[in-house]
């Protein structure tokens, strides 16, 4: 912000001796335009000092992905986007066979199992009751009657899930990948943390009576903003980030009007 291009400093008239046309010596003041030095870069010094920047949902070190950021006027939006409590979505990736004291498969290793016996028809069958049993409980901390027309125009909408704190809520969870030992999942929740996910998948080797650790986390979507929306650190400079600002304003009102009115 800095480096770029300021405006001219203003001008003012100043009445400066200048030598007659007479000559012989005298002086004359003639008014002059000369600029306010009083606005000059070298006076002023940097025009931005502090920038306030607002950070959205957290990524551990861990972890990659979306990451929201708000600037100025925008962590006001981003206040707003959080109060929206809007799903996120990750793809995790897990290896089955071992297990350590993080969940993850940089952790101390803690056991190795065997899991020639696991196939997917087995690890789908475990989804679905994780799925099943999180959507009871996001229709518990929804705290609204699914008897009511308010209900079903609310699941028109897409609205139906918690707005006030809720434990951890998996909204959908699928398989993308396997092929043993490793496998990937595609995970849509609420409220999450990374460690919570990297938990899941050591429960789901559990429950197939093994053991897992999670080799990767990944934020692909993060309320409005995917991927696509996303800046790589080769592109972190103002015009790419003004690009990102435009871009994404529109979505962003849209959403945050839609769901907090």
């Amino acid at each position: 912000l800095n480096a770029a291009p300021r405006r001219a400093p203003r001008q003012q008239i100043r009445f400066l001796p200048t030598p007659a046309p007479s000559g012989g010596g005298a002086l004359e003041l003639v008014p002059t335009r000369v600029p306010v030095l009083a606005e000059h870069p070298l006076v002023q010094g940097p025009r931005f000092r502090r920038l306030k920047i607002g950070a959205g949902h957290r990524l551990d070190v861990k972890a990659s992905g979306v990451f929201v950021l708000g600037i100025g006027h925008g962590n006001k939006l981003l206040t707003d986007l959080y109060n929206c409590h809007l799903t996120k979505v990750y793809t995790v990736g897990g290896l089955f066979g071992k297990a350590t004291d993080d969940f993850s498969d940089t952790g101390k290793l803690i056991e190795k199992t065997t899991f020639d016996h696991i196939t997917r028809e087995k690890l789908e069958r475990i989804l679905a009751v994780i799925q099943g049993t999180n959507h009871k409980a996001l229709l518990m901390y929804s705290n609204t009657d699914m008897q009511t027309q308010e209900a079903y125009e609310l699941a028109v909408k897409g609205l139906i899930r918690p707005m006030d704190k809720s434990p951890p809520i998996i909204t959908a969870i699928r398989c993308l990948q396997f092929a043993l030992p490793e496998f990937q999942l595609e995970i849509h929740c609420l409220h999450e943390t990374q460690q919570y996910l990297r938990k899941i998948v050591h429960e789901i080797g559990l429950e197939l009576k093994s053991s897992a650790v999670c080799t990767r986390v990944r934020r692909t979507r993060d309320g409005v903003f995917t991927l696509d929306d996303a800046l790589p650190r080769t592109q972190w400079d103002l015009q790419s980030i003004q690009d990102a600002i435009q871009n994404c304003q529109l979505k962003v009102e849209t959403e945050i009007e839609k769901t907090l009115g």
